[in-house]
This record gives C-alpha cells, structure tokens and sequence, in this order.
C-alpha cells in the first residue's frame, strides 16, 4: 500500500483508496462515497484518473469495464450585487 496522495482537495490517499475497494467498493462513484476522493473544489478533475486506475489494478479491470464517474461543476459564489445588472425581463 501507498499513501501516496491521490486526492488534494480532500486529502485522500491511495492507501484509503485501496482500503475502501479491499472493504467493497467497485465503482469510482462508490469509492467517492467512502472515501470522498472526487468531492472536493475540483470536483475529481485532478484526482478521477488516478483513483480509476488504481480500481483497475486492484480488481485487474481493463479501462472498458471500469464506470467514470459522476462530478458536477464547481461553483464560485458571486455577491448579490453583480446579479443587479443582468437584466431578466429580457
């Protein structure tokens, strides 16, 4: 095992990841539900490849057979101001 990190957002590393899959996780959305790799600011853009390809060495899948995972786009906020000069009445 390696604690190599693998997730910086959320400070993840392949060791937890490992753990996580040894424990029962196959996908790369259930190994973001035990571990939260893939959840932090970045939304897994730094960390989906790697936490895939350690799933494809620990359960000896080929990249086909291994489901990407589900991210939603990070979001900033913005002060209530600035929506002042959108104009929605079109």
């Amino acid at each position: 095992m390696c604690n190599e990190i693998i997730c910086r957002c959320e400070e993840i590393t392949a060791e937890e990841i490992e753990k996580a899959i040894e424990e029962g996780a196959e996908t790369t959305n259930e190994v973001k539900r035990f571990t939260r790799a893939g959840m932090g600011l970045c939304q897994g853009r730094t960390c989906r490849v790697l936490v895939e390809k350690i799933i494809q060495q620990k359960l000896h899948r080929d990249a086909q057979a291994t489901t990407p995972a589900t991210y939603r786009e990070p979001v900033r906020p913005i002060q209530t101001g600035s929506l002042k000069s959108l104009n929605v009445d079109g």
